[in-house]
Order: C-alpha cells, then sequence, then structure tokens
C-alpha cells in the first residue's frame, strides 16, 4: 500500500498541467524579485540591466508560467477541443525550466549564457503559442471570441520577447536603436494585462452567475485602447495618455457595473476576483492622476501606474484563480478559508506598500526603506502561498 502511494505522489506533480507551470512561477517569483532587489541596491552587478531584468523575469518567466499552467488547462475547454497531451505539456515545461536555469546563470556568469537562456524560453514560448493555435483552430466550440483575444495578448507576448532578446544581441551589434519602452509597454500592456482581462472577463461573470447579456463590442474597444495607451506610454505621450487612461477606466467600470457581480454578498474565492476586476479601472484612473501631476510638477512617479496594475489586478486575479483552480482540479471544493482569504488581503497590502515606495521617489521623502519593505512583502506573500498549495500540487494533499 505504501509503494502505491509513492509512486502516486511521484507522478501526481506532471499529472496535470497546471501543477507544474505554477510550481515553476511561484518558485521565480520569489527568485527574480530577490535577485533583481539585491543588484538594485548594489549588493551585486548583473549581466543585464536590473530593471531589463525585472521585467523580463516577472513577465517572461514568473507570469508566463504561471498564465501557462491556468491555458493549458482551460483554454480546450473553452475551444470545445481535446486536452493537452502529458508529453507535449511536460516537454514545454522542462524547456521552461532550463531557459529559467540558464538565464539565471547566464544572469551572473556569462551574457552570452543569459541570452542563450532567452532564446530557450522564446523557443518554450512558441511552442506554447503554437499548441493554444491549433486548439484554437481544431474546437469545435461554435463561438471562438474570448480565445481568439487569448490567443491575439499570446502573439502580442512573443512579439515584446523578440524585441527583449534583440536588446540584448544588439550588445554584440551595436546598432542606435531603442527598442526597451515598446518592449517593455507591449509586453505588459497587450500581452500580459490583455491577457489577464481576457480570460477574467469571460470567467468572472461565469463564476458570479452574471445574467447580463454578453456585450459584444466590448473587448474590442478595451482591445484598441490598450493599444493605444501602449503606444502612447512607449513614445512618452503623456496627455493623450491620459485622455486614454480616463476613457478606458470609465468604459471598463460602466461595463463592469453592468454585470452585477455582487462582490460584497460573494464568498472569499469569489470576491478576490471582482477587487481584482475593479483594480483595473481604479488603476487607470490613478494613472491618469499621476501622469497629470507628473507634468504639473515636473517629477516621476517611478513606475506607479504599471505597478498599481501589475499587483492591484494581475497579481490578485491570477492568486484568486490560482487558489481556484488548485483546490478545484485536486478534487477538492474550491473555496477560500480564513487563512486564504488573509493571502488576498495581504494582496493588497503590498500594492499600497509598492505604492507609497513610488510616491516617496516622487516626492523626496527619503523613506527608501519602503523598497526594502515592498519586495520583502512580495517575498513573503508567495512564500506564504507557495507553502499553503505547494503540497496539493505537487502531492495531491487534501487541506
Amino acid at each position: 500500500m505504501k509503494f502505491h502511494e509513492q509512486v502516486k505522489k511521484q507522478n501526481y506533480f506532471l499529472s496535470q498541467p497546471h501543477q507544474p507551470f505554477f510550481i515553476l512561477g511561484i518558485a521565480a517569483s520569489i527568485v527574480m524579485m530577490l535577485l533583481f532587489a539585491l543588484s538594485y541596491k548594489g549588493v551585486f552587478s548583473l549581466q543585464m540591466e536590473s530593471i531589463n531584468f525585472h521585467v523580463y523575469s516577472l513577465i517572461f518567466i514568473v507570469l508566463t508560467n504561471v498564465f501557462t499552467g491556468f491555458l493549458f488547462t482551460t483554454f480546450p475547454r473553452f475551444c470545445q477541443s481535446e486536452v493537452i497531451s502529458k508529453k507535449y505539456y511536460t516537454t514545454v515545461f522542462y524547456l521552461s525550466i532550463v531557459g529559467s536555469l540558464l538565464f539565471l546563470l547566464g544572469s551572473f556568469m556569462s551574457h552570452a549564457l543569459l541570452v542563450a537562456g532567452m532564446a530557450t524560453l522564446f523557443l518554450s514560448q512558441i511552442f506554447i503559442v503554437s499548441k493554444l493555435q491549433n486548439i484554437y483552430k481544431t474546437g469545435i466550440m461554435p463561438m471562438k471570441e474570448d480565445p481568439f483575444w487569448i490567443l491575439t495578448a499570446q502573439y502580442f507576448g512573443l512579439f515584446g520577447h523578440l524585441l527583449f532578446m534583440l536588446i540584448e544581441i544588439n550588445r554584440y551589434v551595436g546598432v542606435e536603436i531603442n527598442l526597451l519602452s515598446i518592449a517593455v509597454n507591449f509586453s505588459f500592456y497587450m500581452y500580459i494585462v490583455f491577457l489577464g482581462f481576457s480570460v477574467a472577463q469571460r470567467m468572472i461573470p461565469f463564476f458570479s452567475h452574471s445574467h447580463a447579456a454578453k456585450n459584444e463590442q466590448f473587448i474590442k474597444i478595451v482591445f484598441a485602447l490598450f493599444l493605444l495607451k501602449a503606444v502612447l506610454s512607449a513614445y512618452e505621450i503623456k496627455i493623450a495618455e491620459i485622455i486614454i487612461d480616463i476613457l478606458l477606466a470609465s468604459y471598463m467600470l460602466k461595463e463592469f457595473l453592468r454585470w452585477k457581480l455582487s462582490p460584497f454578498s460573494s464568498p472569499a474565492i469569489l470576491w478576490v476576483l471582482h477587487m481584482a476586476l475593479f483594480w483595473l479601472p481604479a488603476a487607470l484612473y490613478l494613472s491618469a492622476l499621476s501622469l497629470t501631476a507628473e507634468l504639473l510638477l515636473e517629477t516621476s512617479f517611478y513606475f506607479l501606474n504599471i505597478h498599481l496594475i501589475a499587483i492591484g489586478f494581475i497579481t490578485t486575479v491570477l492568486i484568486g484563480f490560482g487558489t481556484r483552480v488548485t483546490l478545484g482540479h485536486s478534487g477538492q471544493s474550491p473555496h477560500a478559508d480564513k487563512f486564504a482569504t488573509n493571502i488576498f488581503w495581504s494582496i493588497q497590502v503590498v500594492v499600497l506598500l509598492r505604492a507609497l515606495y513610488s510616491l516617496n521617489m516622487a516626492f523626496g521623502w527619503s523613506l527608501n526603506f519602503l523598497f526594502d519593505i515592498s519586495f520583502t512583502a512580495w517575498i513573503l506573500l508567495f512564500l506564504v502561498w507557495g507553502g499553503r498549495y505547494a503540497k496539493v500540487l505537487i502531492f495531491g494533499t487534501k487541506l
């Protein structure tokens, strides 16, 4: 009996696609944030600019793995297609591990090794998008609008990833071209944010049993506005970006209110998703406010708008979905007990701490210890979530 239980535990980790990718994403979120923070503070130097390292590692190692775990589980259902074979998703997983390790080692030892890691991760992402494209084409679901936009975001991810690689390869070529702002804004807004939004606008009304009729133009208009925002942000056309922020926030808020989600009467496993959803318009309104203040006060709020969306919306929605999927696909009721609820609230504390650091930089408060507190809070958040749910993902343990 013990032998069979041991075999079951050994095989369980790779038995479903979300499990290995979630674990890799959680581990990377801790390691990559710690390395960035220490390099930013001058403890050691990396082979890559610390800000570039921060953006690239969080988008293409942390968030890409978490989203892949979720989509490899749910996208076949969206399209009514066959599930992804274990051989395929484990191949992608091993490629992601190899790429992540090469990138990590190269960050300390060799820039060429770092680029090799990026190339391996890019290959892994090609396999991801190729499989999602195949599922989209072969699925029998007659209505594929939502999968189409999810896939569109994935192609923007490939585009952004390619730009980041070209930036690093250019070190050997020396062409006078600045791709960084385009790479950052398109990777963030058109890949990560729009991907998260595309999934959320499909799943959250469904989970909430919203009876509001689907607005077929909603996601199309949001896509167009996000594309405009990405372009305007990349070229720092702030006045126009402020207008787009207000339009986008107002349009999304109006639609979200139309759904009548009832967050105050929903269980915690559901209201955390509502909270994430409403963070999007809130963060965009605050983005418009901070950009206006930058123009009037001639200061910088040090990526405040990006972090409000990245932590407030993206991190909250991924922790919410991740908790639900982890429990539901291990045969347990997808609920949030007091411990999980405290994790959900802790994300909002991390948002506040990072916002305070941006305000500190903008107004010269000389409270730079806020950086240490904010990145430590981030690491603790994922350590606690991982400590709670890793045993479920690896062994299928019941909580």
